[in-house]
């Protein structure tokens, strides 16, 4: 089993940058592809981005490829998403998602799930 933890999340202006913090306990998180999720009011639960154990990442947000950045460090069981020129329509419950194996867009594929951190953008 495996606990994720996210914090960092807050109220900013558009254009500034936040950057979440997701900890994991309770398995070898060398070893877990992370990823992030975010939901807006009303709206879905969308991907953002992944990044594997070994480095591999991957985002099909077009929005956020040239903004947000995974990174992670294995050594504190922790991944961080920078999140940079933050807008608006960035506003959602961003939460750090983690599961066995490769790369998935798919949220129904990542077996473990924190409880979320509010990111408000404001114009």
């Amino acid at each position: 089993q495996v606990q994720l933890v996210e914090s960092g999340g807050g109220l900013v202006q558009a254009g500034e940058s936040l950057t979440l913090s997701c900890v994991a306990s309770g398995r070898t998180f060398s070893t877990l592809t992370v990823a992030w999720f975010r939901q807006a009011p009303g709206e879905e639960r969308e991907f953002v981005v992944a990044l594997t154990g070994t480095g591999a990442s991957a985002t099909n947000v077009d929005s956020v490829r040239d903004r947000f950045t995974l990174s992670r460090d294995n050594a504190k069981s922790a991944a961080y998403l920078q999140m940079n020129s933050l807008q608006p329509e960035d506003t959602a419950i961003y939460y750090c998602a983690a599961k066995q194996g490769g790369l998935s867009y798919t949220a129904a594929r990542y077996e473990y799930w924190g409880q979320g951190t509010q990111v408000t953008v404001s114009s």
